[in-house]
Formats: structure tokens, C-alpha cells, sequence
């Protein structure tokens, strides 16, 4: 006859033990190094793993080792022999409407920001750590796109005006901010009644013609905090609100209906003002460089990933163009963007010059793709870095 358990059996079913020694699948090489999957035991989770990858890249003696994907009762790891951040050759390129290979990842594969997929990015870092020439970048990959630009530079112009001729409309103070915002807004309320009238929630909709769909508009703001500083409050306040509650309004409403932001800073922290807390919470895109103070980095990785944040403090100013991002995916990575220099950006914004439409044609709604001139969606390719002329 069968004895029941005693407590002490019972106790020892229930213990389990995490710590337990991997069981390893097959190795499978890949490009950078390689692959393996791994059976959990009973109790371990993925994150048991996560937490211990560097404690395996020093025992594989690679140079990184990270967690590729999971399912119940396994893990995939993914095995780096060598940095292939180190040096990133991958040419710019303008994959398809809105989307632009700007950089590598740390997996090896290429770093795309897709406006269609992530509508709205923030991107941060000290200078000289790679923010401008990541705004280079993207300017190069959407130069031979039907796309409008449109800067934002507080800088009294000096980043934005020698791109100028590929941009729609350039505000350099804060009082034509305010007014340029003003006009997006409109831009906005134009497309809201598109939609209605065609009964669509987005100007993307199958339903809307292409001959009426609106171009869509990338905003690129340089030095946000800018936007937000005060010398003198009292005579400043008003405008500073207008100009908060229209970029925040552009953020929330703008995915929908075509206009996309990206929005750059060297420091942003939430002593600037609510309006930034606010304005960070539509930004999905998160494009950290090296900073010079915490709490940029707490506001562009801390509410996404305590890991993130860790990797962000880590970036070494020897290798500019490095940064942590946060993507479609969810997940942050390390990414290292393609070396742009303005040169190269200008010379890209003069080839491409003739494809930027006139501010007045856009604000009265009468730009759209299918009524410009200009080559096929399936043709678009940002030429070669060294093609464009100096």
C-alpha cells in the first residue's frame, strides 16, 4: 500500500532550482558568430538567463551574448564573436516611403527607422556623440522621397540652413515655431475633413484615392529645450505654452494623418516643464547617444528599461554615432549610425531640391503623391555617399 508524502517529500517536489546548469542544443554558426537554443529547467524563466548574459560571454569567451527569443521551456542565444559596431560601412538608404536604413544594430543587422511603423522619435546625446549625424542621415535617405520637410532650429539656423533647399519651411525663433506649428495644426484640420469625407481613420486608408492622399510631412526639431527655456517668465510664458501645447497636439494627432516628428536635444529633462514630460510620452522612438547629465538619459530610456539605461551610461565618447535605441520592436538595442557628413547632406539636399513642395501648396492641402512628378515608390534609392556631388 502507497504511503502518503510526508512534508518533508513535499517540500523537496516543490523546491526548485534555478541555478542548475544549462542544457545546450545544437550550435548553429552564424554570420557574426552563433546560435543556440537552451531547455529550461523546471522554475527557470527567461530572465534568469537575461540576467546572466555577460557572466556567459566571458565563460564562451565572445564579445557578447544576448537573448534572441523565447518560447515555453526554451531560450535562444545569440553569440557575438566581434563588435560590429566597430566600424559601420553600410551605405544610407531609402528602403521604401518613410523607411530609411540609417545605421547597424549590435545583432549585426541593419538599423531602419520606419516612420510608418514608429511615427515619432526622440533623439538625445552630448556634443559630438552622433545626434546631428543621425539628422544628416535621415536627411540624406529622405531627400529622394515624395516627403515634405520641415525644421524646427533654435540654433539661430545653423544646423537646418545649409539643407534648407530640400525643406519646405524653416523656423528659427520661437516666435516663428509658434507660428509654423500654428500652420501643422492646420495642416491637420485639413486632413481630419479629407478622412471624414471619405469616411477613413487615417490618410493611409485603401479607401482614400491616391490622387487625393496628402504628402506626408517629416518635422525634424533641433534643441527641443530651446522650445521651452524662459529668460524672462513673464513675458515669455505665453508664448512658451502655445508652443508646448501645438508641438504636443502635432504628436498626438499627427501619426494619423501624415505628419511625423523627430525631435533632438542635447539636454531634455523634465525641469524644463510638464509640456516635455507630456511631449516624451507620444515620442515611441528612442535614440539615445552619449549624454553629459543622468537625467536626459532617464527621460529618453527610464520609462522603456532599467537595462537600457544602464548600456546608455556606457557608451564611450571614442565611438560617436553609438547609441541605445528603442524601436518597433519594443526592445532597446546597440546601434551605431553611418558616418554623414553635412557635406554630404547638403550636397543630397541640393540634388533633391526640385521634390520639395512649397509651403503654401502644403498648408492649402493641394500637395499629394499622386500629383507630383516624381519616380515611383518601388525606384526609391538614396544614392551612394560618395555619388552625391560636394
Amino acid at each position: 500500500m502507497l504511503q502518503p508524502f510526508t512534508l518533508q517529500q513535499r517540500r523537496k517536489i516543490r523546491r526548485v532550482d534555478v541555478e542548475r546548469a544549462p542544457r545546450l542544443g545544437v550550435i548553429r554558426p552564424t554570420a557574426l558568430g552563433f546560435r543556440i537554443t537552451v531547455r529550461l529547467h523546471d522554475g527557470q524563466t527567461p530572465e534568469d538567463y537575461g540576467r546572466v548574459l555577460d557572466k556567459l560571454a566571458h565563460a564562451w569567451k565572445v564579445h557578447s551574448v544576448r537573448l534572441a527569443s523565447w518560447k515555453p521551456g526554451k531560450v535562444t542565444l545569440v553569440a557575438t564573436l566581434s563588435d560590429p559596431l566597430e566600424r559601420v560601412t553600410i551605405p544610407v538608404l531609402s528602403e521604401d516611403l518613410l523607411r530609411v536604413r540609417v545605421g547597424m544594430l549590435d545583432t549585426g543587422s541593419p538599423f531602419v527607422i520606419d516612420f510608418r511603423a514608429v511615427p515619432h522619435w526622440l533623439n538625445v546625446g552630448a556634443t559630438q556623440s552622433g545626434k546631428s549625424n543621425l539628422a544628416n542621415a535621415l536627411i540624406v535617405g529622405l531627400a529622394p522621397q515624395p516627403v515634405a520637410l520641415v525644421g524646427f532650429d533654435l540654433k539661430g539656423g545653423v544646423e537646418f540652413t545649409p539643407y534648407e533647399a530640400r525643406m519646405s519651411a524653416l523656423a528659427t525663433e520661437r516666435a516663428e515655431c509658434a507660428a509654423l506649428l500654428a500652420d501643422l495644426i492646420g495642416v491637420i484640420k485639413d486632413r481630419m475633413a479629407l478622412c471624414r469625407s471619405h469616411r477613413v481613420k487615417n490618410i493611409w486608408h485603401p479607401r482614400l484615392p491616391e490622387s487625393k492622399r496628402p504628402m506626408p510631412i517629416v518635422v525634424l526639431v533641433d534643441e527641443v529645450a530651446e522650445l521651452f527655456l524662459m529668460a524672462d517668465p513673464k513675458s515669455e510664458k505665453e508664448e512658451v505654452a502655445a508652443v508646448a501645447t501645438r508641438l504636443l497636439r502635432l504628436a498626438q494627432l499627427g501619426r494619423a494623418f501624415g505628419i511625423y516628428l523627430v525631435v533632438c536635444g542635447q539636454r531634455v529633462g523634465s525641469d524644463l516643464g510638464p509640456g516635455v514630460t507630456a511631449l516624451r510620452a507620444q515620442l515611441t522612438g528612442r535614440v539615445c547617444h552619449m549624454v553629459n547629465d543622468e537625467e536626459t538619459a532617464k527621460m529618453a530610456l527610464g520609462d522603456m528599461d532599467p537595462g537600457a539605461l544602464n548600456a546608455a551610461r556606457q557608451i564611450s565618447p571614442n565611438r560617436p554615432g553609438t547609441a541605445v535605441v528603442v524601436g518597433a520592436e519594443g526592445r532597446w538595442r546597440r546601434m551605431r549610425s553611418v558616418h554623414v557628413s553635412e557635406e554630404q547632406a547638403e550636397a543630397a539636399a541640393a540634388t533633391f531640391a526640385d521634390l520639395a513642395p512649397s509651403w503654401a501648396d502644403l498648408t492649402r492641402g493641394t500637395a499629394a503623391i499622386g500629383d507630383l512628378d516624381v519616380v515611383e515608390l518601388e525606384e526609391f534609392t538614396a544614392p551612394d555617399l560618395d555619388d552625391i556631388p560636394a
